[in-house]
């Protein structure tokens, strides 16, 4: 493997793992968090960053793969926005979340992370399915996040 074609995968992993560093940081579990009321069926909270590693694992493979697939250097930096644009609202959840205790505006934007995995899944699919498939897992969690984060809105609101 040539220096050149490790850099990508340097360049993702450091992403990945500075993007779950400073969402790690923003999360704060104090007393406000300790004191929502959750729904039922509110996964154990080890759970969550077992299930954040494996998918920021998937989301570097993935950006890996596409970043090699696109077609041209234009797709590739198309895509790299994409992911950037994904990881800055990846981290705007957890600071409306936590740190400004808005979990109803933290839900709103949620919405908007949705659309930018979606939109990553479509733009990967043209030139690598596999990159795309590796992304799917996390737009099902965001999705089952949105439900939790909807839940806490509605057992816990008004917020403000």
């Amino acid at each position: 493997m040539s220096r050149a074609s490790l850099l990508p995968i340097i360049i993702a992993a450091v992403l990945a793992f500075g993007t779950a560093v400073v969402g790690g940081t923003i999360t704060v579990l104090d007393e406000w968090y300790y004191s929502l009321q959750q729904p039922d069926w509110a996964p154990p909270g080890y759970m969550f960053g077992v299930i954040w590693t494996a998918i920021f694992a998937l989301i570097a493979i993935a950006g890996v793969l596409g970043w090699e697939k696109a077609p041209t250097r234009r797709d590739a930096e198309v895509m790299l926005g994409m992911f950037a644009f994904n990881g800055f609202l990846n981290l705007l959840w957890s600071f409306l979340f936590f740190r400004m205790q808005r979990p109803d505006w933290a839900f709103y934007e949620l919405i908007l992370l949705w659309i930018s995995i979606a939109g990553l899944i479509v733009f990967c699919g043209r030139f690598s399915k596999l990159s795309s498939v590796l992304l799917v897992p996390y737009l099902v969690w965001v999705t089952i996040a949105g439900a939790l984060n909807y839940q806490v809105v509605q057992l816990n609101g008004p917020f403000g």
